[in-house]
Order: structure tokens, then sequence, then C-alpha cells
């Protein structure tokens, strides 16, 4: 909102500088966007009088104007369109100077001397029009400074406010919250009842009271729209920002401004038999004044007589029922319309007014019967006119309550951290206009006045006190509490550091919706049906995850389409398998999966590009496991639909799956148009994170003992199997066994392989005799061949 310093301070006048008012404002909660002169600076203008205006001799678009400055007369060569005799403009004597170094000397123009200039508006920044002279009012006194004839010392404020303080949308709500700042009285207008002329009223009916509990009318005849609105009036309506229209409309956008009421003027001789204020029709037509033709909503609040729709309540008025050159009477309208009943309609219609604002945010809903006192006063002063009485209907089951709130004394001091003495609150809220219902030591029960319905709550109270007593006067302190650290279990590795380890080895971590397509679901877990959502944002998102491996892929095919080659990701989250019918019957378990494919390594000059494999995934896996000394996973056969049968495993912990890992199955590859070998892995977040406690083991100063041995075991039978056998059997001191070689073919039956193993003992205590090894030896390949039927190669 734009308004004139000068106005404010007719209201309230604190001894204070423009700059200081302005922070002050800022400080209170009403930001400053700009402040800026009403006119650049500019001396030695006055009111001049053109007394002739005759054409130039040598030019067609001049003129030689003599021009009174109400002791001499002056010929100036002047170039504007509407210089003629009689009017009275801004005139700049020789040697005045506008703006910060044009100076107005004696010239020659086409052999025609000036000794001067007469001015536009744009020429002394006062606004954009360069189109002609400044004309000014047929009552200006000739000779006077212009600068003091129109009050150009002033300042024009810009302030933005936040939605719940439109009491501060008026001169008024401004000058109350300066005189609360500066502990300063103000000095309103007066405003009495005018005096009741004629008795003509016409009706008024309010069939959707909700939504306009009060409604105003006042009929005002012979009116004469063409008078001209004073200057006081206009240059306050122009420092705000609004247009000079006719009297009529300037004085209620001028009562807009002053008090924050909204208000409309109709020609009454357009209006049929009654006002009727209901909702509209569905489809019913209304051109506004603008001129622009609107089919109305059924949810909209409209002003009507009999036969038509005549404004959009509380938004813009319609055209054929304003008032125009050849009104002479009146209907006035001032009126309270419920902020909800308006909220968002204007921008519904692509509309934005001065009333709309104030009405969606609120209006005073005591204000109205001051308002059309007040612009009726102004209008028989300027336009004359007999008035009639107020016109009055009102629901006050549907006006808005005041609200009744208590401030606690501990909650003000817990949430400002400072103690304000009882007192000085009292004497804060006080000056707020709120009523004390009650004052102890302990609270304040306060009672909101009607302009502030934004006080509802305790939090509002605490606000109020802390923006008037001063944010800047509240003590910077750190806050003191006490830290209780959370006990980390030693046991556990955090998530934090499991994401570091996937880093360190290249990957990145993505974030995928929770939420898939059902095409995908079955696809990727077909044995579970997927839990569908009651309200999918899309059908791609129509039910959620049962697994993470569907939302990596497509985001890996998502980098492979932007060639992107060498890619790893991976990804923390929750699948869901069940019921939402019952949280127990919803598996919500937290997973970690995760996809490389491409090279090993980057592309470099050092190094080959050899491709990714399943033991890549295979380490990569074991080196989370690794992190918390726990147990190290073993490995059985996948059966898993979307990976490779030959190239994939389960992961086992403790003789319990937790993952599996593999190759993306060829199939699922081609249907997705994969154009490289995929590798995923899947693994229960908790499993990975969850190890055992390190424990201390004394380092053998003592050798060790190793052997070797080739044994020929069944194609199928899994590496692991004759590790975990040899582990069970090979007695206390056994240390480790590798595997350093595997062979199939030539010499070895198809249906067999050849495994070599070195197999390493070492005690802590003494040094291992080859009568111990070989008893540990015999006990391992009998184990083997016992259970596997594994022998020695011979």
């Amino acid at each position: 909102m734009k308004f004139s310093e000068n106005w404010l301070r007719e209201w309230v006048n604190p001894a204070i500088k423009t700059e200081e008012l302005v922070s002050q404002i800022t400080m209170a909660g009403l930001e400053v966007d700009e402040v800026c002169a009403v006119a650049e600076e500019f001396t030695g203008v006055v009111v001049g009088q053109i007394l002739s205006a005759e054409k130039h001799p040598n030019a067609d678009k001049l003129k030689v104007c003599q021009v009174s400055d109400g002791a001499e007369t002056f010929q100036v060569v002047c170039g504007a369109p509407n210089a003629r005799e009689g009017i009275k403009v801004p005139f700049a004597k020789v040697g005045a100077v506008l703006g910060p170094d044009f100076k107005i000397k004696k010239a020659k123009l086409r052999q025609v001397e000036s000794f001067g200039m007469l001015c536009a508006a744009s020429e002394l920044g006062l606004s954009d029009d360069s189109d002609g002279l400044l004309e000014l009012a047929e009552s200006a006194p000739v000779g006077s400074g212009f600068r003091e004839y129109l009050d150009l010392n002033d300042s024009i404020i810009d302030v933005d406010l936040t939605p719940n303080r439109s009491d501060c949308l008026s001169i008024h709500g401004l000058a109350r919250e300066v005189g609360v700042l500066n502990q300063t009285d103000l000095t309103p207008v007066n405003i009495v009842p005018v005096e009741v002329q004629i008795q003509d009223t016409f009706a008024v009916d309010v069939q959707a009271p909700q939504a306009c509990p009060r409604y105003l009318g006042r009929v005002i005849k012979g009116v004469n729209v063409k008078a001209e609105s004073p200057l006081w009036l206009t240059e306050k309506l122009r420092r705000s920002g609004v247009r000079s229209i006719d009297p009529i409309v300037d004085i209620t956008n001028y009562v807009m401004l002053e008090l924050g009421q909204p208000m409309h003027a109709f020609d009454l001789n357009q209006l049929s038999e009654s006002i009727i204020v209901r909702m509209a029709d569905e489809g019913e037509k209304l051109t506004l004044l603008d001129g622009q033709e609107i089919s109305l909503r059924a949810d909209t609040l409209v002003i009507a007589d009999k036969s038509k729709p005549l404004a959009m309540a509380g938004i813009m008025g319609g055209e054929g029922s304003g008032v125009s050159e050849e009104t002479q009477d009146i209907f006035l309208e001032s009126a309270f319309f419920a902020p909800i009943s308006l909220a968002g309609k204007a921008r519904s219609y692509g509309l934005h007014t001065d009333s709309s604002h104030r009405f969606e945010r609120g209006v005073d809903a005591q204000l109205q019967n001051k308002a059309i006192e007040r612009a009726t006063a102004l209008i028989v002063e300027i336009a004359g006119g007999q008035v009639a009485p107020v016109t009055e209907q009102v629901s006050q089951d549907n006006l808005p309550k005041a609200n009744e709130v208590t401030l606690r004394r501990t909650k003000l001091d817990q949430y400002l951290a400072v103690s304000i003495s009882k007192d000085q609150v009292t004497d804060i809220l006080t000056r707020l206009d709120l009523d004390m219902v009650e004052v102890t030591d302990v609270h304040w029960v306060t009672r909101a006045p009607s302009h502030r319905f934004d006080i509802a709550i305790e939090a509002d109270l605490i606000e109020e006190v802390a923006r008037i007593y001063g944010y800047e006067n509240i003590p910077a302190n750190m806050p003191t509490a006490a830290v209780n650290f959370t006990p980390a279990a030693e046991a556990q590795t955090s998530i934090q550091t499991m994401r570091a380890t996937l880093v360190a080895q290249g990957y990145q971590e993505a974030i995928t919706y929770s939420f898939i397509d059902k095409e995908s679901s079955l696809q990727f877990v077909p044995d579970v049906e997927p839990v569908p959502l009651e309200n999918p944002i899309s059908a791609e998102m129509g039910v959620m995850r049962p697994s993470l491996i569907p939302g990596l892929m497509k985001a890996y095919l998502h980098n492979q389409n932007r060639q992107q080659s060498r890619v790893r990701m991976f990804e923390t989250g929750r699948r869901f398998i069940g019921s939402v019918d019952a949280l127990d019957q919803l598996d919500q378990q937290e997973r970690l999966a995760g996809l490389i494919a491409g090279t090993r390594e980057p592309e470099a000059w050092y190094h080959n590009s050899d491709k990714v494999d399943f033991y890549d995934v295979k380490s990569h896996i074991e080196a989370l496991f690794a992190l918390n000394d726990g147990e190290m996973p073993t490995y059985e056969r996948a059966d898993v639909v979307y990976l490779h049968p030959g190239r994939s495993a389960k992961v086992i912990i403790a003789g319990e799956e937790v993952g599996v890992f593999g190759e993306l199955h060829p199939q699922f590859a081609k249907s997705l148009g994969c154009n490289q070998t995929v590798y995923l892995f899947d693994l229960n977040l908790e499993a990975v994170l969850t190890g055992k406690l390190p424990v201390y083991k004394v380092i053998s100063k003592f050798p060790e003992v190793r052997r070797d041995f080739a044994l020929l075991a069944d194609r199928e039978t899994p590496v692991a199997s004759l590790q975990k056998i040899i582990l069970d059997n090979a007695g206390e001191a056994f240390k480790d066994v590798s595997v350093f070689d595997v062979y199939q073919g030539q010499g070895i039956d198809d249906t067999k392989k050849s495994v070599a193993l070195g197999l390493t003992w070492q005690h802590p205590s003494h040094t291992l005799s080859d009568e111990e090894i070989n008893k540990s030896v015999e006990q391992v390949l009998a184990a083997l061949e016992e259970a596997l039927g594994v022998v020695v190669r011979g």
C-alpha cells in the first residue's frame, strides 16, 4: 500500500524524521518496500497563468505565450498542445533549476525570445505524463511557489503488508500503529452524521446474510458529477497510486484509503425496484466497469436489482449501473462482506482490485456506518446533493464476534526470554485498543477490537507485545538447554558409514519414488500383489513398491538414454508388502538396493576397460558386512525372476537369507532396453548394519602351518559347502581356508571339478607339530568324503 507521509502526519505526527519512521514501521512488522520523494528537487517554479497564446511566426507547432506570475508578464515559447489562454500551469522562471543540473536560461527559439519554461508533470518529476502542460485548478494562486502550493515536500511510502494485517490498509490503521509505537495520540477526522434533507429510500434485501452480514445504503439526490475534485483530494489519491476520475468515485476511493472501507456508488436511475444481495445464478452475465463481460458462477456473491446483477460484491461494479457524466442521483453502498465468501473469487475471474484486496483479508465489521457518513459529508461538500436516511440490513448472528484471549505471564517470559513489567505490558495492550477484561500478576484477559480480528490466540498477543516493545530491545542471548546424548550401539554400523563405504566404491545415492506402476511391480515381484493407492498421482504411481529394484532400473535407463555408460547407484528405503487394512499386516522393511553397470574403472590411460562382473558386486557386499565385524555372509544359488539363474546368489547370514544379488536376467535386459550387462543387489538394511562388538584376540608369535589339497567334488557342489565343513572339523588352531584354483576339463570326469584349497593353522601358545597337523587334516578329509563325497585328487 502506498501512502503520503504528510497525510499520515495529519493523523499522527511523532517528532521523528522520515528515515526513523520508516525503520520503526518495518521493525514493527509492516515492511517498507520503497520510499521516494513526491517530486524531484527543483527551485524557481511558480504558479503561472497564460494570458494569451499566439501561433509562433516561424514554427507550426510552437506557440508564443504571455505568462503572468502575479507581478510581471513574461514571453514564453511553448510547444505543448494544450497551451491556451486562461489556464494555470507550473512556470519555471529564468534561473530556475529542474532536477540536479537543468537550469532555465533566457533563450531564442526560431528567432523569438523565451523567458522561462511552462512545465509538464514529467519535467517536475511528478509523473511520467508528458503529453502536455500540467493544468492546475482555477483556484490556484498565481505567483505562489509551486512546491508549496502542492505541498511537494513529502515522501511516498510503499508498505508491503502481510495478509493478517489488513487493518493497516488505510491511513487510520497506519496512524494507529505509529501512535502506539511512539506513544502519541491520534488526531482523527471528526465524523458526525450528516443532516437528512429528504426521506427517499431504496429497499435493500440481503438474501445471503452469511456472506454479507451488514449492508448500508443511502440515496443522495442532485449531485453534480461534473464538479471538480479539490486539489487536496486528487493529490492524496495520486500519491497513493489512485487515478482521479470524478468527484463521486474519487470520494469513495478516498474513504477507502483513509478509513479502510471499500465503497461503491450506483446511478440510482439505473436501478430497478430494490437492491438484492444474493448468490449469482450459474452462467449469469455481467459487464464490469472495465468493459469485460464475465459469466458468473453460483458461488459468487453479487449485488443485483430486481432485473439484473449490478456488481460483483466486494470486487468490481458493473458498467450499466455505475456513475457516469449524466448521473444526478446516486445510491451509496457501504457493506461488510465475510472474507471467506470472497477469498480467491477475484483471482478466479482474473481480477484484482483495491476493494477485493481488502475484503479478502478482512475489513472492520463495525466501520460501515462511519464510512458512509464520512463519504456523504465529502460528497455534499464537493458535489452537493440532498441526503436521505441510511438504510441498514444487519445479521448479528453472522457478524464476527470479538475474540477474548488470555496472555499468561509464564508464556510471555518463556517466548521472549525477557521480563517486561506488568504496567508496560498493560500499556502496550491498551494502546493497541484491546479491552482489559482482567489484569493480574499472572495473566491478562483481553478482548480484541473489531479491527484486529487477527488476534485470536495467546501467541498473537505475545507477538504484539514483542513488536511494540521492540525486537531490537530483546537481548540476543544464546539459548541454553541440557543436552542428552543418545547412546550409540557399538555393534551397530551407522547408515552414514554404510553410505560412505558405497560412495568410496564409486556409487552415487539415488532417491526414487515409493510409488510405481503396477505393471513394473508385477514384472519384478510377480508373486506379491502390490498395495494400491486410493488417490494415486498418476497411473505410473498407482501402487506402493514391493522392491526398490524397479525404481533403480528406471533411474539407470534414464542415465543410459543420456549416454551415461558407467553407472553405480544405491538407495535405502522401505519396501511395502501386505495390506493397508491393518498396520500389522503391512511389512515395511528397510532395504538397501544397488546397481552397477559399465567398466570396472573410470576411463583412463593407465588401466584397461574391463567390464564389471558378478564378483565385483560380491566384493562390494562383503565390504559392507566387514564394517561391523559381524558374521561374513555365505552364498547359495538364487532363484529370482529378474536375475540370471546361473549368475545370482542368495546372501546368507547365520543361516537366514538377508538378500540377493546377481546379473539382470537377459530377457529383462532386452525387454527394458538395456544396452549392456547390469548387476543388482537387494539386501535387508538391518542385517547390513547389525554386527557384533569386536573381541580382542592374542596375536600368535608362533609360525603358521599350511597344507594345500586338490579335491575332487561334484560339479554342482558349492565351494562354500567345502569351506563350512573344513571350518567345522579343522580344530581350534585352524586359521583360514582359501581357494587358489578351480579346474574342469581334460583328465577329470565331466560331472566333477577340481578345487585347490590352502588350509592354514596357527596356535597362540606353541608351534604346531606334524602330528597335530596330520590329525586335523585327516579329520577334515574324512568329513568332506562323508558329507559330500569329496576325495583328494590323485
